[in-house]
Protein backbone atom coordinates (compact mmCIF):
# COMPACT_ATOMS: atom_id res chain seq x y z
CA UNK A 1 0.00 0.00 0.00
CA UNK A 2 2.65 2.25 0.96
CA UNK A 3 4.62 1.74 -2.63
CA UNK A 4 0.82 2.03 -4.40
CA UNK A 5 1.69 -1.17 -6.23
CA UNK A 6 -0.08 -2.01 -9.20
CA UNK A 7 -0.76 -5.11 -7.32
CA UNK A 8 1.03 -7.80 -5.36
CA UNK A 9 2.82 -11.14 -6.25
CA UNK A 10 1.22 -13.80 -3.92
CA UNK A 11 0.34 -17.36 -4.34
CA UNK A 12 -0.06 -17.80 -0.64
CA UNK A 13 -4.15 -18.32 0.46
CA UNK A 14 -4.06 -16.38 3.69
CA UNK A 15 -2.26 -13.82 2.77
CA UNK A 16 -3.80 -13.48 -0.56
CA UNK A 17 -7.27 -12.87 1.65
CA UNK A 18 -5.95 -10.65 3.58
CA UNK A 19 -4.59 -8.72 0.99
CA UNK A 20 -8.05 -8.19 -0.85
CA UNK A 21 -9.90 -7.85 1.76
CA UNK A 22 -7.58 -4.53 2.20
CA UNK A 23 -8.45 -3.71 -1.58
CA UNK A 24 -4.50 -4.96 -2.89
CA UNK A 25 -4.96 -6.25 -6.19
CA UNK A 26 -3.20 -9.27 -6.48
CA UNK A 27 -1.37 -11.98 -9.20
CA UNK A 28 -0.04 -15.30 -8.84
CA UNK A 29 2.85 -17.22 -10.60
CA UNK A 30 0.24 -18.80 -12.94
CA UNK A 31 -1.51 -14.63 -13.58
CA UNK A 32 2.32 -13.87 -14.60
CA UNK A 33 2.96 -16.58 -16.76
CA UNK A 34 -0.25 -16.41 -18.76
CA UNK A 35 0.88 -12.80 -19.03
CA UNK A 36 4.07 -13.42 -20.08
CA UNK A 37 2.92 -15.40 -22.71
CA UNK A 38 0.66 -13.23 -24.29
CA UNK A 39 3.28 -10.79 -24.56
CA UNK A 40 5.49 -13.04 -26.10
CA UNK A 41 7.76 -12.89 -23.34
CA UNK A 42 7.69 -16.56 -23.27
CA UNK A 43 7.15 -19.49 -26.26
CA UNK A 44 5.19 -21.52 -23.37
CA UNK A 45 3.85 -22.49 -20.32
CA UNK A 46 3.56 -26.25 -19.65
CA UNK A 47 7.70 -26.60 -19.74
CA UNK A 48 7.45 -23.73 -16.75
CA UNK A 49 4.85 -25.71 -14.29
CA UNK A 50 6.65 -29.17 -15.14
CA UNK A 51 9.56 -27.24 -13.38
CA UNK A 52 7.90 -25.38 -10.90
CA UNK A 53 6.14 -28.59 -9.40
CA UNK A 54 9.18 -30.99 -9.95
CA UNK A 55 11.88 -28.20 -9.03
CA UNK A 56 10.34 -25.71 -6.68
CA UNK A 57 7.26 -28.08 -5.34
CA UNK A 58 4.84 -26.05 -6.35
CA UNK A 59 1.12 -27.75 -6.42
CA UNK A 60 -1.83 -27.14 -8.64
CA UNK A 61 -4.47 -29.41 -9.12
CA UNK A 62 -4.91 -31.20 -12.18
CA UNK A 63 -7.94 -28.71 -13.37
CA UNK A 64 -6.18 -25.34 -12.51
CA UNK A 65 -3.55 -27.50 -15.03
CA UNK A 66 -5.73 -28.03 -17.86
CA UNK A 67 -7.48 -24.61 -17.20
CA UNK A 68 -4.07 -22.72 -17.38
CA UNK A 69 -2.84 -24.41 -20.26
CA UNK A 70 -5.99 -24.15 -22.03
CA UNK A 71 -6.23 -20.16 -21.32
CA UNK A 72 -2.09 -20.41 -22.83
CA UNK A 73 -3.60 -22.19 -25.73
CA UNK A 74 -1.94 -25.19 -25.20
Amino acid sequence: MELKADFMLIDERRGWKIANSLGIKTVGVLGVLLKAKSEGLIHEVASILNDLEKLAGFWMGESLRKEVLSLAGE
